[in-house]
């Protein structure tokens, strides 16, 4: 039971996060702290997602109360997520681990042509993180985890469509050149080996950048500085055997995602991100079929603060998702695969938070993921 322990929680993994709440795409796990000895991992993720919706009436296209409709197009672009993770045992009590994820992300695309509102509207974001943790085991029930987070982050975003033609001459560019910085980690454990019992609370503090940024506009453009934090978060993870190589594991994590603004200089003191606070529930339950092969199922849900405006650039209000994963173990060499489909809540786009322009119903994301490990 005590190895299927870190079964379950490879397959959790497999198919990712892959279309979180906000910019969030991983969940900043840290599960690999946990592995028996010495132990190295690899993963990769792909996700498809369908975006689309409709043009709102507004007075920046025909007259007031004009039913006037056109479809945005597919503005969400397909985006990969790569892993990797290597932990060791430095004596009985002490252990390390050291990981690499991409949490934050951002790929929206809207058609020029297809939606007169937001059409040339794009957006991406990029981010890399190097996690190192230290775990300190007490005795066989409670311990305590904590280590340092650097990651960095770029991105570019182009405003244009109706929707902006308050700005001179209805476009906007920002360029956000990449930015290191640093954050910290900490949390505690109790365990029963002998159930498989597992509950860990871990925090991850907010980590602010100063991104040099350059903006351009028809009447010029601008070098500047721009401030942004990433959210403060906290992950509760548990599990427990309830029968025979059976295991019911549970995520609840919350993350602070009003705290993350990117405001220009240069752009009226406006917000270009505009999210909310969230909450996400995962609830699952994993079976060891036989000496090789394992599975889990799990369910998803992210609730969203506030209503549903939201940005332009992220056009999705919470989602609820369903998680198959199944793994292949053979001597030292886990193999695990995973697929989660993901509907997207409905939104309504609001440049500033103000007036919807676009309308987003029905969309989802289908993700697959691939993970090897192996102990040493």
């Amino acid at each position: 039971m005590k190895r299927y322990l870190a079964t379950s929680a490879a397959l959790a993994l497999a198919s990712g996060s892959a279309m979180a709440s906000g910019l969030d795409r991983t969940g900043q796990p840290i599960g690999i702290i946990f592995e028996e000895g010495t132990y190295a991992e690899f993963s990769v993720a792909t996700s498809s997602v369908d975006l689309s919706g409709n043009d709102r009436a507004t007075t920046t296209v025909g007259s007031p109360g004009n039913p006037f409709q056109s479809a945005t197009g597919d503005v969400g672009d397909r985006f990969n997520m790569f892993g990797a993770g290597y932990k060791r045992d430095i004596n009985e009590q002490l252990s390390f681990a050291v990981i690499f994820d991409q949490p934050w992300g951002v790929d929206v695309n809207y058609p020029v042509g297809s939606s007169l509102l937001l059409g040339g509207t794009t957006a991406v974001a990029d981010s890399n993180a190097i996690t190192a943790l230290l775990r300190y085991r007490f005795n066989e029930n409670f311990s305590v985890h904590g280590g340092i987070r650097y990651q960095e982050i770029d991105g570019e975003i182009n405003l244009a469509g109706g929707a902006y033609a308050s700005i001179p001459g209805g476009t906007y560019n920002i360029r956000v050149d990449k930015d290191g910085a640093f954050g910290w980690v900490a949390g505690v454990a109790y365990e029963i080996p002998e159930i498989a019992l597992r509950a860990a609370l871990t925090y991850s503090s907010e980590i602010t950048h100063n991104f040099t940024t350059f903006e351009s506009y028809t009447a010029g453009g601008a070098a500047t500085t721009t401030e942004t934090k990433t959210p403060q978060s906290v992950n509760l993870d548990f599990q427990t055997g309830i029968a025979a190589d059976t295991l019911l594991f549970a995520n609840v994590r919350w993350a602070e995602h009003s705290v993350t603004d990117l405001i220009p200089e240069n752009f009226g003191g406006r917000d270009l991100i505009d999210l909310d606070d969230s909450f996400t529930y995962t609830l699952g339950v994993g079976r060891k079929f036989n000496e090789n092969w394992s599975g889990s199922l799990a369910v998803i849900y992210a609730d969203v603060d506030g209503d549903n405006l939201v940005s332009p650039l992220a056009p999705t209000h919470g989602y609820e998702a369903i998680r198959l994963g199944v793994q292949y173990t053979q001597d030292k060499m886990k193999i695990s695969a995973g697929i989660r489909y993901t509907r997207l809540g409905d939104a309504i786009a609001a440049p500033g938070g103000a007036v919807g322009v676009a309308n987003f119903r029905d969309n989802d994301a289908v993700s697959f993921g691939l993970k090897v490990g192996y102990s040493f």
